[in-house]
């Protein structure tokens, strides 16, 4: 059976364009963001190590989900900004229960996405628990206004991309890259017509074994 992976930079767009391919391709979608919201709102966090914890925990309730559904067979899609320290996890996954994999990798102009990013970060629809470091939920004591979170600089954002390798990560036997530096130039019905041909390749092996 597959799986396919999105990832990518950080604002590139992994989680619509997970939506968009899981309603066309009728598949679920496992978001490790997602999780951690969940895991925000009901545990919340004391401080930047706690917040660290949820996330490794994240990944783990990830893994998890991921290993249920490939025991059980079934195709679906990952979305995470995976990078070079997750390799391991999901090969051994990958290998444990013969899944063949596709890796879609967002990525783009660097200075243009972090425009993106900073957008992201001060959106009202961003979850705060993503934003904030030290405390989730938030204090509000009286009438004070809840402090803005301090963000990455321009060069820091390029350097935790290059140096944890979200744009280069991939396992499985396929990646594409797609550049999402303009979304209105994503042509994704060659995406999906490349996903089709993979899928059908990877199911006709599958048949002759």
């Amino acid at each position: 059976m597959y799986c396919i992976l999105v990832t990518g930079i950080p604002a590139a767009g992994k989680s619509t364009i997970a939506e968009v391919m899981s309603e066309r391709l009728k598949l679920p979608v496992i978001s490790k963001d997602s999780i951690k919201e969940l895991l925000f709102d009901n545990v919340g966090f004391q401080s930047r190590a706690e917040k660290v914890n949820l996330g490794i925990a994240g990944m783990e309730i990830m893994y998890y989900v991921a290993g249920q559904l490939m025991k059980a067979g079934q195709p679906f899609i990952l979305e995470n900004n995976f990078e070079y320290s997750s390799e391991h996890g999901m090969k051994n996954l990958l290998e444990k229960y013969r899944y063949s994999a596709m890796t879609i990798t967002l990525t783009g102009d660097y200075k243009v996405i972090y425009q993106r990013f900073l957008e992201r970060e001060s959106s009202p629809d961003r979850h705060r628990g993503h934003v904030v470091n030290d405390c989730y939920p938030e204090k509000k004591e009286n009438h004070i206004k809840t402090p803005k979170a301090k963000t990455l600089s321009c060069e820091d954002f390029i350097h935790g991309i290059e140096k944890r390798g979200f744009d280069a990560f991939y396992v499985g036997s396929r990646q594409i890259k797609v550049d999402t530096t303009d979304f209105s130039k994503i042509n994704m019905e060659e995406l999906f017509s490349q996903i089709a041909a993979w899928k059908e390749e990877v199911l006709g092996v599958l048949q002759q074994m």
